[in-house]
């Protein structure tokens, strides 16, 4: 080194792609059959989901500071920063596991952990049936509307299976087509030959270099695709579906969180409102655009498709000329048990009308009056 030079800082060395990135004494717990998440809430809080719901495990990941340590190690295996400047990391490791990040002081009670263990092997429609997580005869309405290049959205809570289920309609659909996905973090694993996958990119510390997902999909629509999926509608990326949608771009598919198919409308419209679309034109473009809703719900450790509904326009108030606003109009709506066939509710003709059901049978019985 040259007398007066100043010595460089050492980079840190950067876990080649693809490399596995180990958890430390977490490890054992996502290699268990069946882990779903596995949650540490602070030094000697630990907390495992195989399927059944959340447990608490016995297991010692040490003091604060190697719980501290543990999670800067699996952010920069995933090429990310966490540290005081940075406290809050969400990144995907080179194996596909989701990490979830805070440490103190953002958190009280300790650095807290989240991993979320990606399905190694995706399950297909009938694998979903066979599950009871779809009442008996379901499957073919929902091989119905891929088949016919209905716009779906896939909606309901944290865990509920909605990934799980759009990679299984992503695999009916016909191996000629070209499936170009957008994602957050890439979860989606559909089984098909033609897949091409854009990932958002988040911004440097001096928050350069952001690639969100609404440029994703304006960039999507370049790239010919015959089905334009978006993994997860989280923002104002919802216009640019949309306007897709109704731009000749039929069959694409997403997923939202809301808690009910009745609340898609209002999570649309909450979302639409980031960029800048009102309510009246947010559901002129959905009513056009989109045409089933598949709602799942969490039950236990079973989750499963409670609802299918259709997306229309409310009638204006009475005397006026206009529509009212958006709705998702139950038409297949689950039983309790899950070999229950469900009934078929109001929504059902214009259902079986998109999907030209007449010859399909759909063991849902009549609505009662």
């Amino acid at each position: 080194m040259r007398a007066g030079s100043a010595a460089r800082p050492r980079r840190p060395r950067r876990t080649p792609r693809g490399a596995a990135v180990s958890a430390g004494p977490l490890q054992q717990l996502l290699d268990l059959p069946g882990t779903t998440d596995v949650l540490v809430n602070g030094p000697g809080s630990v907390w495992v989901d195989r399927g059944e719901g959340l447990v608490r495990v016995d297991l010692d990941v040490g003091p604060e500071h190697q719980v501290r340590a543990l999670a800067v190690r699996l952010a920069a295996g995933a090429g990310r920063r966490l540290d005081d400047a940075s406290p809050c990391v969400d990144a995907v490791l080179p194996d596909g596991t989701r990490l979830h990040a805070v440490l103190p002081p953002v958190s009280s009670s300790g650095t807290l952990l989240s991993l979320r263990v990606p399905r190694r092997t995706p399950l297909s429609l009938a694998e979903l049936e066979a599950a009871g997580s779809l009442p008996p005869g379901w499957a073919a309405v929902l091989r119905a509307a891929v088949h016919h290049r209905c716009s779906l959205l896939v909606s309901g809570g944290t865990g509920s299976g909605k990934t799980t289920l759009l990679a299984a309609l992503l695999g009916l659909v016909d191996v000629r087509e070209r499936l170009v996905l957008v994602e957050d973090s890439g979860e989606l694993s559909p089984v098909h030959p033609h897949v091409v996958r854009l990932q958002a990119r988040h911004g440097n510390v001096e928050g350069a270099g952001e690639v969100g997902q609404r440029e994703l999909v304006r960039q999507a629509l370049r790239m010919r695709p015959d089905r334009l999926v978006v993994g997860e509608v989280r923002g104002a990326e919802v216009a640019d579906l949309l306007m897709a949608l109704n731009s000749g771009h039929e069959g694409g598919c997403c997923t939202v969180h809301a808690n009910s198919a009745a609340a898609v409308p209002a999570r649309l419209t909450a979302l639409a409102a980031l960029a800048g679309m009102g309510p009246d034109v947010l559901a002129a473009q959905a009513a056009a655009g989109l045409q089933v809703v598949v709602h799942l719900r969490r039950e236990g450790p079973l989750r499963r498709v409670v609802e299918v509904g259709v997306v229309e326009l409310a009638p204006g108030p009475a005397g006026s000329t206009g529509a009212g606003g958006l709705v998702v109009r139950p038409a297949l709506r689950a039983g309790r048990a899950p070999d229950h066939p469900g009934t078929r509710e109001d929504g059902w003709p214009r259902l079986a009308e998109l999907l030209r059901l007449a010859a399909v049978p759909v063991q849902a019985s009549r609505r009662r009056a």
